[in-house]
């Protein structure tokens, strides 16, 4: 899967991207038909500790499915926002297989 990242209001470091791209193709073992993906990271103006926004939009055939979580760290939110991706993957599987 080709997985798009983009950083807003800082410099995403390697590592960070690395952990983001493990986490997503962790997803395709649920379902392997996933045509690409977009994550957008981004550093909030808010107050208190979940200042950290990771969005994350995955297509795949026959609609797509969106995943935004906030939290104290990227990782944390993006273990939050892949948690998501796969219930929606597995409840949008189920629906293609009953039909």
């Amino acid at each position: 899967m080709k997985i798009q990242m983009h950083s807003v209001h800082f410099d995403a470091d390697q590592k960070l991207l690395d952990f983001v791209q493990q986490r997503l193709n962790k997803l395709e073992t649920f379902y392997d038909k996933i045509i690409d993906g977009e994550v957008i990271m981004r550093l909030n103006n808010k107050d208190g500790n979940a200042n950290k926004t990771i969005e994350i939009k995955l297509l795949v055939p026959g609609t797509t499915l969106f995943s935004q979580e906030d939290a104290a760290s990227f990782e944390a939110a993006a273990d939050a926002a892949a948690e998501s991706l796969k219930r929606q993957i597995v409840k949008h599987k189920e629906k293609a297989l009953a039909h």
